[in-house]
């Protein structure tokens, strides 16, 4: 029996005919593609430094030509316009070579953060149906290669293994040989309203869901955000510590400075001694992080004092800036402003400070819709429209917004009510001006550093340890990361487990290290609500005070 592919998501799908033919009249989808703006810059400025990482340096010409290398190798391969690549690789150039190679192809990108492991990185190529993946050998301390190899014998349609920047077997791809080869004829530009990338979170819920984006949604979001928030030009340096293999990432990192033709320095392990040293050497002029890395940054540079004065802009997500945080910036990067923003791997961009918005409304709010085009609403529990000043969940509406889960019809029909709004889950308060404040959340995850994890799937990980009866996760403050992951754990009678023994135990079930709790404690019993719910705000607090 043949399993039939199920038909690829298209705008259609998510909106009616009149948005359709909207977003196209004012322009906030423009068509095109990766490869036409490439094109673009690499025969109007073809010697231009492109992207660098510390050790590859790439101008637009370079980029093109191996990129189109790549994609051809690709299709030699068997990889096919609407097929699924993999990508795991840190923040180096051949991340953006690969993107451009899979785009040009007319392929779906799905990258995979390194932090991942083998249970999240075979769920991802399970449900994605991947056919292809680029990875790398061995990069801090594991080896990613050796897991892809051995997912491919248990994953047939896991057909061809490209590795950058380690050794190939027989049966695989080395990565610069890909690149070096000649262009084959690789089609028609793809359609702009088809899948173009899955980018999984498990934000939310034990199990990841790929959001999926076209061309013209991830464009939307970078073109508004390099020319109305960044105010970006060709000689902007974007510094890009943040992963790429994510939406924050690969949107900023990527396509903002393809957007206008500038140069991306990426930053493969965030160390904030070694990014002040990459952004005074190169000369970087705007970047977008977390919260916590400006945090870092700027103690640092209380010892380090280097020469940060072309740092311009500094887009903060994940946490509110503090007034004081935001002051501080300005005075160790010579006038440099910090600017929040609020967004999801589903939405992209939602709010955000924009040019000439005054400090107290940078450290007050989380700023007023992004970009023209998106209208942000807050939702109260039955479902109507909360007054200005009441909290509620906030909603998306826009060009910006996945066209859903892919092969999964029953998440996305939860998430996308009938005014074609995207539900967030998070909860906040808009003034009368339009500023949004995030105020809280409805689902149950912990953001540490900027990335959000699901409580549901480590518990579900630590609750398989033997010396666990129940366990309930949940999120504790941290000056540096915002929060970190409190395992509240009930143990077997004469048991006794250890925080030690236990993320030893995590780590053998191949999750990744963000997701290992940070702390543990131990009780005879969680607070049950009357119907047998966990009183979590109870645990929270335990957290914190332990």
């Amino acid at each position: 029996m043949v399993t039939q592919e199920p038909a690829p998501l298209s705008v259609h799908d998510r909106y009616d005919d009149e948005s359709v033919r909207r977003f196209h009249e004012r322009g906030w989808w423009q068509g095109g593609s990766a490869g036409a703006l490439l094109d673009r810059w690499a025969d109007a400025t073809p010697d231009r430094r492109f992207v660098s990482d510390g050790t590859v340096e790439l101008t637009y010409a370079e980029v093109r030509a191996r990129s189109g290398g790549l994609a051809s190798a690709l299709l030699h391969a068997g990889v096919d316009p609407g097929d699924r690549v993999a990508m795991q690789l840190p923040n180096w150039a051949e991340f953006v070579v690969g993107y451009l190679a899979v785009a040009r192809l007319g392929a779906v990108l799905v990258p995979i953060m390194t932090v991942y492991r083998q249970s999240e990185v075979e769920h991802v190529l399970r449900d994605s149906g991947a056919v292809a993946a680029i990875t790398t050998g061995e990069f801090r301390g594991f080896d990613h290669a050796e897991m892809f190899r051995t997912l491919r014998k248990e994953i047939p349609a896991l057909g061809t293994l490209v590795v950058a920047r380690g050794p190939v077997q027989e049966d695989e791809l080395a990565f610069d040989e890909a690149c070096a080869g000649a262009t084959a004829d690789l089609g028609p530009r793809p359609d702009p309203d088809l899948p173009h990338l899955i980018v999984y979170t498990s934000g939310t819920e034990s199990t990841a869901k790929g959001c999926v984006h076209t061309w013209n949604t991830a464009d939307f979001s970078a073109r508004g955000l390099a020319v109305d928030v960044f105010e970006a030009r060709p000689e902007d340096v974007v510094f890009m510590p943040s992963p790429i293999a994510h939406a924050t990432g690969l949107v900023v990192g990527i396509l903002v400075p393809m957007t206008v033709g500038a140069e991306v320095h990426l930053l493969d392990v965030w160390e904030p001694n070694e990014g002040l040293r990459r952004i005074e050497r190169y000369g970087c002029t705007v970047s977008a992080t977390a919260t916590p890395f400006v945090r870092m940054a700027l103690d640092a540079q209380r010892e380090a004092r280097r020469d940060l004065s072309s740092m311009r802009f500094w887009l903060c997500a994940g946490a509110p800036i503090p007034e004081a945080l935001a002051v501080e910036f300005d005075q160790a990067f010579d006038g440099g402003v910090l600017m929040p923003l609020y967004g999801a791997t589903e939405i992209l961009a939602g709010t955000c400070c924009h040019p000439g918005d005054p400090l107290e409304r940078r450290a007050g709010s989380d700023g007023s819709a992004a970009l023209d085009g998106i209208e942000i609403t807050l939702v109260g529990p039955d479902g109507e429209d909360v007054a200005t000043g009441a909290e509620g969940e906030i909603c998306y509406f826009g060009p910006g917004a996945v066209l859903g889960y892919w092969r999964d019809p029953v998440r996305t029909a939860a998430a996308i009510d009938s005014r074609g709004r995207h539900h967030t889950g998070d909860l906040g308060r808009l003034d009368e001006h339009g500023y949004l404040r995030v105020s809280g959340r409805l689902k149950d995850i912990i953001i540490r550093g900027g990335t959000n994890i699901s409580a549901a799937e480590v518990e579900g990980h630590v609750g398989a340890h033997p010396a666990v009866a129940q366990v309930a996760v949940v999120p504790y403050p941290d000056v540096r990361l915002g929060e970190k992951a409190c395992a509240v754990v009930v143990p077997v009678p004469g048991e006794r487990p250890t925080l030690h023994g236990l993320t030893g135990f995590l780590r053998g079930r191949g999750i990744s290290m963000q997701k290992l709790p940070e702390k543990l404690v131990l009780v005879e019993a969680l607070p049950m609500t009357a119907t047998g719910k966990v009183q979590k705000f109870r645990l929270r607090d335990l957290a914190r005070e332990s």
